[in-house]
């Protein structure tokens, strides 16, 4: 009832700025900026961002003072008071969003370089073209006068120190064909089946899944899309009797339940699960990103600043509040050093393969105080148990710190600090991750074996 409850403040609050309206349609009092959760203002965003037409130059979420932020393009006073009266904040910019789209799709068709990836960036009303360690000489003169020709003010380059790659390994967690991915969210399909959702680069790499490396296989994949408009997979259980519960399993006992999918807001607060790695944190960066692997092009990717290591591929990316925004496809770096994250939004993922997760309702946890404000102050090595307490049932407030597993940060040897480098034996129940180059165990808050040995203690299905 959770989730039924979160949506039904979301929708209140689409709704009030023209209950706020005055029959002239002048401002009042109530058109000041509205504190929300970032779930709320990506609804927000759906409903607002349509109606602003050329005007409309992209958006993002201040977590610090949680409101919207709506770019509007050059001084258009009529739309200001539009975006005012909606409870977010204008912000005068240069670029359009269809003109971001349209030099989006001009690099894709000039500067596909393998190592490469774009995403639009409203912060800064610019495309963020980052290149990867391997892009050099010829194919860094070519991706820089492509960026150089969309014109100034409208594209940047960042360097990655990383490589680009897909987070796939042999090892722990979810297994198949000697792969080794991570579980990222139970779902049900439209005719009943339970399942899970997991990358698509896992899907395609084997048919059928277990819970421990050469075991009995639990669940078979139905549908797979990587590389191209998209990185997600679908995997039935097998058993049609299996329980599959809606929540991410964090590591140490704690779980953080998951009622509801949203879609990502650029600058929203996020924590991803990875059987290598554990718990990370950290903010969503870019949307609609492209990213050219040495796999292929995939499209439509949210950007990070989150952490990942190979074997993380598949996890969670969720909220403090319950809501599953996506599934770890890729990205440069690791635990240790930083680096840029890819995921699969999970909405569009939910859609393609006709599912739904938790209550089935889309993002929306309320505003002002409601769960949302949990995720704006609750990172994940916040001490704070949003599976124990504080998850989206709890309905926590920003001044409850309800961060995810206690000491379950990404800094609490969550696998990162231990020398977590992906390696087959990540969390093998028994030794210790940090001498063996891999994620510690349950008792190293939300290593890898954690999450590996995670199965459905007694219902038959697997955590996430």
């Amino acid at each position: 009832m959770a989730g039924a409850g979160a949506v039904g403040v979301a929708a209140a609050a689409v709704l009030l700025p023209q209950a706020y309206a005055g029959q002239d349609g002048a401002a009042s009092d109530a058109s000041a900026p509205r504190r929300m959760s970032a779930a709320s203002a990506a609804e927000l965003l759906q409903q607002l961002g349509g109606q602003l037409g050329e005007s409309y130059g992209g958006a993002y979420y201040d977590a610090g003072k949680q409101q919207l932020v709506v770019n509007v393009v050059g001084d258009n006073n009529e739309i200001e008071v539009q975006v005012k009266k909606a409870g977010a904040v204008p912000r005068s910019v240069d670029n359009s969003a269809s003109e971001l789209s349209a030099a989006k799709s001009t690099l894709s068709r000039k500067a596909t370089v393998v190592g490469t990836s774009w995403a639009i960036d409203p912060r800064n009303n610019q495309v963020l073209v980052t290149a990867d360690r391997t892009v050099t000489g010829e194919r860094w003169d070519r991706l820089e006068a492509a960026v150089k020709n969309l014109g100034p003010g409208m594209a940047r380059i960042q360097k990655s120190e990383g490589e680009f790659k897909t987070f796939l390994e042999g090892g722990d967690a979810i297994f198949g064909g000697g792969a080794r991915c991570s579980l990222g969210f139970n779902v049900t399909t439209n005719d009943g089946s339970p399942g899970f959702l997991t990358a698509g680069h896992c899907g395609v790499a084997a048919e059928q899944w277990s819970e421990a490396a050469g075991g009995a296989p639990v669940g078979t994949v139905q549908e797979a899309v990587f590389p191209g408009a998209g990185d997600f997979a679908l995997v039935t259980y097998d058993d049609p009797a299996t329980e599959a519960p809606s929540e991410v399993d964090t590591g140490d006992g704690q779980t953080v339940a998951i009622a509801r999918a949203a879609d990502a807001a650029v600058g929203q607060d996020v924590i991803r699960m990875g059987s290598t790695t554990g718990l990370s944190d950290g903010q969503v960066t870019g949307l609609d990103a492209t990213v050219n692997y040495p796999e292929g092009t995939v499209t439509g990717l949210i950007q990070t600043n989150v952490c990942a290591e190979p074997g993380d591929s598949g996890g969670a990316l969720f909220t403090a509040d319950g809501s599953a925004i996506g599934l770890t496809s890729g990205g440069s770096g690791n635990c240790t050093a930083g680096g840029e994250t890819f995921f699969q939004p999970v909405t569009t993922a939910l859609e393609a393969v006709g599912a739904r997760i938790g209550d089935g309702a889309g993002g929306g946890a309320g505003d002002d105080n409601g769960a949302g404000g949990a995720q704006e102050n609750g990172g994940a090595g916040d001490n704070a148990g949003a599976g124990a307490d504080a998850g989206a049932d709890a309905g926590a407030g920003a001044d409850d710190n309800g961060g995810v597993a206690d000491n379950g940060g990404a800094e609490a040897n969550a696998g990162a600090d231990a020398g977590a480098d992906g390696g087959a034996d990540a969390g093998v129940p028994g030794d210790d991750g940090a001498n063996d180059g891999g994620a510690g165990g349950p008792d190293e808050a939300g290593g890898g074996e954690a999450q590996g040995d995670a199965a459905g203690d007694g219902d038959g299905g697997l955590h996430n």
